[in-house]
């Protein structure tokens, strides 16, 4: 499918995040930012959500609910989730349903940007770091799914429209904490 633009309506469904809870998508109330990244164990993946995690308090106060899919098994997933204590909704997507209904792409050039290199070479270092201290597992040798996902991240009302979205053009392309609760505003 092709990429989804705001004003159109995501279905409505429940997802069941790793830890096997219910969650509907989009919120009830307030608004959902629904993630699409990389692999379970993405480097450049946890640089992100580390600074999400960090300002978690902010978005919640801002009315939003953050909703994580990653296109790995959930066994896989859940054991890097728990590693990382993450305060929002993880969710298995294996089969790559929600990237292709919402026009998520895959690019191998993505990873070659100076931004995202430069990004890489931080989700290592910091990565390695954690690994080797046993705070960390590493990423699979072979992702399922692949390793040249592009993160894509829409901004949902209750109704399943889409208020904003943005598709990444890198590995590292995606809102910042700031720039998404700039979105919630002026929706």
């Amino acid at each position: 499918m092709s990429r989804r633009v705001p004003g159109e309506v995501v279905a409505a469904r429940e997802l069941r995040d790793v830890h096997d809870r219910t969650l509907p998508m989009p919120a009830p109330a307030g608004l959902t930012h629904l993630q699409l990244r990389r692999f379970a164990g993405c480097p450049v993946c946890n640089l992100h959500l580390r600074s999400i995690a960090q300002r978690h308090g902010d978005i919640v106060r801002a009315g939003i609910e953050e909703v994580v899919v990653f296109h790995s098994p959930q066994d896989e997933l859940r054991r890097h989730v728990d590693d990382a204590g993450l305060p929002f909704a993880v969710v298995a997507d294996p089969d790559k349903r929600l990237y292709r209904e919402l026009g998520a792409e895959s690019r191998r050039r993505g990873l070659l940007t100076p931004r995202a290199l430069w990004a890489i070479a931080r989700g290592l270092a910091r990565s390695t770091w954690a690994i080797i201290r046993g705070r960390e597992r590493p990423p699979a040798l072979i992702p399922h799914g692949g390793r040249f996902g592009l993160p894509a991240e829409f901004l949902l009302d209750p109704s399943g429209r889409i208020v904003a979205c943005k598709y990444g053009s890198d590995v590292y392309d995606q809102w910042s904490v700031d720039e998404l609760l700039a979105e919630a505003k002026a929706a």
